[in-house]
């Protein structure tokens, strides 16, 4: 089975690219974010997860070791195929992913093509038990664990959560605060982290 391959890019086609190794042109299946990732003149890797069928042999790409066992987790839930998955992994990096998941946020989900409000709803129900330990690309996502520092309860969680998706305590917990500030201490975790996380976005 191919692992990982590094080459040159030949050529992008819609769903992925041929890449160039030592003059063997190998198609590959990928995700957006994997194929803008290769240099455009240079020598990119893509790891890669290799998919047996009786009537095919078919090389799905990802920029990183994290992209590609994100893959894996999403192919593992019904209704999800390698399709939808690459969609999905296009649409959402394996940080905003995570984020997505532990914030219930529904409309992030039904970005990808091919996600709709049902299938996001099994997607946030199956993937919210499995998505702590997942890599994100930075490091493995935990699930909000105790809370730590000053904040308590919910907020203690929420900051906690954008802790692990990689952003600094100081940022996390001012913009938690000011969340917290304006939809009142009632707020339930997810509601927390997902009008953090829109607060905390590029615009």
């Amino acid at each position: 089975m191919i692992g990982k391959l590094r080459g040159r890019l030949d050529s992008v086609h819609e769903g992925g690219c041929i890449l160039d190794v030592n003059g063997v042109g190998y198609l590959v299946s990928a995700s957006s974010r994997a194929v803008s990732a290769l240099p455009a003149d240079g020598v990119g890797t893509l790891w890669i997860e290799t998919v047996v069928r009786e009537d095919a042999i078919t090389l799905y790409g990802f920029a990183d070791a994290a992209e590609r066992d994100w893959f894996r987790l999403l192919t593992g839930i019904q209704g999800v195929g390698p399709k939808v998955a690459l969609g999905l992994l296009s649409a959402l990096s394996p940080r905003d992913l995570a984020g997505a998941i532990v914030a219930g946020d529904r409309g992030s989900l039904t970005r990808a093509p091919g996600v709709g409000p049902k299938l996001a709803i099994r997607l946030l129900s199956e993937l919210r038990e499995k998505v702590g330990g997942m890599p994100t690309g930075d490091a493995a996502f935990a699930v909000p664990a105790a809370p730590v520092g000053p904040e308590r309860g919910a907020a203690a969680d929420a900051v906690s959560a954008l802790l692990n998706l990689g952003w600094r305590r100081p940022e996390a917990a001012s913009v938690v605060a000011r969340v917290q500030d304006r939809i009142g201490e009632g707020a339930d975790l997810n509601t927390l982290i997902r009008e953090s996380l829109k607060e905390m976005a590029p615009r």
